[in-house]
């Protein structure tokens, strides 16, 4: 015959249920406010989004029913088909350009010696600012009459006049690039130097026993074990440039002729320039997709290379 064991009161095993109940409602009150904020200012918000998508939904007036109309009108829209394209090409640009130069400010503070705190600092400074901060400072050193930079150019003798850095597309592409990268290497180099100061020594020495050269090592020991870092940097990087907006909208407004319009640019001109609501909400329900298929590969990136083979 089974004995069924139950829990005497005033028992450790008593003790220890009543101490796990708690534990569970404390835990809950505390994830309760997040939880709200979380509903209140994401959940209920994308819910309303996609709702308004399947809309014709005019800033005043009636709105009409249109199901997945808008959808199909994003993609024959050229502006916003072509705002999708540039918003791809910046990211192709600019993402690999911040991983190699924040890979190689890393490895250059890395190393434990005199003042190598200043210049991570230093690197890393811009980041405090802001993106609307630091486009009003790259349009005063880019102004062709007064900024710095064509002042230098002109003293070296690389430039006989001033130039005009917004006037063509690909020197306003290269100048946000400039800025951008001016802001948010230091980010990215901080990301990295975590990663490569909690490699252990050992390694690296047991490297260099092997008559393993620097690049050999760099190679074969540091990257490998930068795989986390190095997939942070290029998610927030990705995410970042697909979600450009004030860079463009401050230095360029999208010119010269709408060829540096990004796809937040193009969604804010629908749904606030031409009130289209409905169309807006289906483009950004679009981008949120985007953002998810990234998000998607981060999640592969970063798994445990010892769970992919269980």
């Amino acid at each position: 015959m089974t004995a069924t064991t139950r829990s005497v009161p005033g028992s450790k095993a008593s003790q220890r249920s009543k101490r796990s109940k708690r534990e569970a409602r404390i835990g809950m009150l505390l994830v309760l406010p997040a939880a709200l904020m979380l509903l209140i200012f994401f959940a209920v918000p994308l819910v309303q989004m996609i709702w308004m998508s399947l809309f014709d939904w005019p800033l005043l007036g009636q709105q009409t029913w249109v199901g997945i109309q808008n959808y199909i009108t994003m993609f024959q829209d050229s502006s916003f088909v072509r705002s999708l394209a540039f918003s791809g090409a910046y990211t192709l640009v600019l993402v690999p350009v911040l991983l190699v130069l924040g890979m190689a400010l890393a490895l250059l503070v890395r190393p434990k010696r005199r003042g190598v705190g200043a210049f991570r600092t230093i690197f890393f400074a811009p980041v405090v600012i802001g993106f609307s901060s630091a486009a009003y400072i790259w349009i005063y050193l880019l102004n062709p009459r007064v900024g710095l930079f064509d002042e230098l150019l002109q003293t070296l003798g690389l430039t006989q006049e001033p130039v005009y850095w917004f006037a063509s597309p690909n020197l306003a592409l290269l100048s946000v690039v400039v800025m951008v990268v001016w802001k948010s290497v230091g980010f990215g180099m901080l990301l990295l130097l975590t990663g490569l100061l909690a490699i252990p020594d050992e390694l690296t020495d047991a490297a260099r026993i092997d008559r393993a050269g620097r690049f050999q090592t760099f190679r074969y020991v540091t990257l490998p074990l930068l795989r986390r870092p190095i997939a942070l940097t290029l998610v927030f990087s990705a995410v970042g440039s697909v979600l450009a907006f004030e860079q463009f909208y401050l230095l360029t407004g999208g010119g010269p002729e709408g060829s540096t319009t990004t796809v937040v640019m193009e969604i804010f001109r629908v749904g606030f320039n031409n009130f289209q609501l409905g169309l807006a909400s289906a483009m950004s329900i679009f981008l949120m997709v985007i953002l998810v298929v990234i998000s998607a590969v981060q999640l592969v990136l970063l798994r445990d290379q010892s769970s992919l083979n269980d």
